[in-house]
Formats: structure tokens, C-alpha cells, sequence
């Protein structure tokens, strides 16, 4: 079994900075959201082998949230350019290049292609990724080369606005 953790990027400033669409920094709300995600994994004693992020500045801003609160080093993120804005098919194949010594791999990165492929991957839908949602799916394969459609179970899907009462009503 292989365990794909699937982290859209946090809230992030429209604010005009230059550097274009990378360059644009998580928001004070975005900021607040990953590191609020961060407590609820590190809660839930969460740890994956790797970190892989886009490398455009929001979604490097959640992932150092992320790490932060459950421990895990910043210097050990890996940022591949090629989750940047990816379609679906490209992060299959990011997914599917992954060394097999890595049992649990967390990706944070962007609509819609985290979206599609969170939703292609699981037997169940979650619908479009709200900003810092992360998703946590159970892959049936030995080889992350054997990931196909389908092949994944969902074992949670939390995000910022998510309550307590969303968990006993079965809403989301």
C-alpha cells in the first residue's frame, strides 16, 4: 500500500507584486489556514516520508506551515517545478515517477489539477479542492508505478471551514 496526501495551497494574495502568478504570497487568512491544518495533522500524528510542492511562493508558504507543525524539516521539502499549475496527467506521471522506498508522500500544489486528480484517483469524490484542503488517500499498489484510476480509498478530507458539526452530519 502506498499513501498519497494531496494539499492545495492556502489562501493567497491578488494583490499586485510583481514576479507574476508565482510570486504571489499566502494572505494573512492563508497563513492562518496552514498553519491550522498544520495542528489538526500534527494532532492526528501525521508524517509523511517526502514533501513535494510546487514551487510558486503560496503553496512553498503552506508546505513550511505544514512541516513546521508536524515536525517535519523545512530543508527536507522538495519543490519540483513541474506540480506548478500541472494538468491532471501531468501529476499522474509526477505520481507515478515517485522511488518506490517512499511509502507516504504528501504534494501541495494547485487547482484545478490537484482537484481532478484527487477526484480521478479516489473511488470517492470530493469535488473541487477548497484552498488549504487537504486529502488523504490509500493507494491499493506496491509500486507508485502502478497507480491508476480508481485505486485509491479515501481516508479523510479535511479543509479550514470544516467543523465538528460537518463530521456528524455527514456534510461537507
Amino acid at each position: 500500500m502506498k499513501h498519497l496526501t494531496l494539499i492545495r495551497h492556502a489562501k493567497s494574495s491578488w494583490k499586485p507584486l510583481g514576479g507574476g502568478d508565482a510570486a504571489r504570497p499566502l494572505n494573512k487568512r492563508g497563513k492562518r489556514d496552514a498553519k491550522d491544518m498544520g495542528r489538526r495533522l500534527a494532532a492526528a500524528e501525521y508524517m509523511p516520508d517526502a514533501i513535494l510542492s510546487s514551487p510558486a511562493k503560496r503553496a512553498r508558504g503552506t508546505a513550511r506551515r505544514l512541516a513546521k507543525a508536524i515536525g517535519y524539516g523545512k530543508s527536507r521539502i522538495e519543490y519540483d517545478e513541474s506540480i506548478y499549475h500541472a494538468s491532471v496527467e501531468r501529476l499522474f506521471h509526477v505520481v507515478a515517477s515517485l522511488d518506490d522506498s517512499l511509502d507516504h508522500v504528501a504534494m501541495v500544489g494547485h487547482n484545478p489539477g490537484f482537484s481532478e486528480l484527487s477526484n480521478l484517483l479516489s473511488q470517492e469524490r470530493v469535488g473541487e479542492l477548497p484552498t488549504c484542503a487537504v486529502v488523504r488517500l490509500q493507494l491499493s499498489v506496491a509500486s507508485w508505478q502502478d497507480v491508476r484510476s480508481g485505486c485509491g480509498t479515501l481516508l479523510d478530507f479535511d479543509y479550514p471551514k470544516r467543523t465538528a458539526e460537518d463530521d456528524s452530519t455527514g456534510e461537507d
